[in-house]
């Protein structure tokens, strides 16, 4: 009988995980680390202190929290390594997502508004 090989290659024989190096996920995990102590100082050292109004921290939070979600999507998702059709379609499905979100709590504040008139 003959073994099976469970090792994959790409389309053109390449090993499709190439990027997925012990370095490269060490890589990643201290990009992930920084961007993580970058919100602690946010939120434990320059909100306290008023150096920044509580708006613009709600926006780094944000830009943080995606540039992380990328990071894990991209790297232990594997999705940098998927065809450029998938990679596509979810990333407009989570436009969508993000869009109905923002629409919600926008049409919610407009709720709230008319209720207390």
């Amino acid at each position: 009988m003959s073994e099976h090989n469970t090792h994959t290659t790409g389309e053109h024989g390449h090993d499709e995980h190439v990027g997925l190096s012990k370095g490269k996920i060490w890589q990643v995990f201290f990009i992930l680390l920084g961007i993580t102590v970058i919100e602690f100082i946010i939120a434990l050292v320059i909100l306290p202190k008023g150096l920044i109004p509580h708006t613009a921290g709600n926006i780094a939070y944000i830009l943080l929290t995606l540039l992380k979600a990328y990071y894990i999507v991209a790297f232990f998702m594997h999705l940098k390594f998927e065809k450029v059709g998938l990679q596509l379609s979810l990333g407009l499905a989570f436009i969508f997502i993000i869009y109905f979100i923002t629409l919600m709590l926008i049409e919610g504040g407009y709720l709230h508004i008319h209720m207390n008139v």
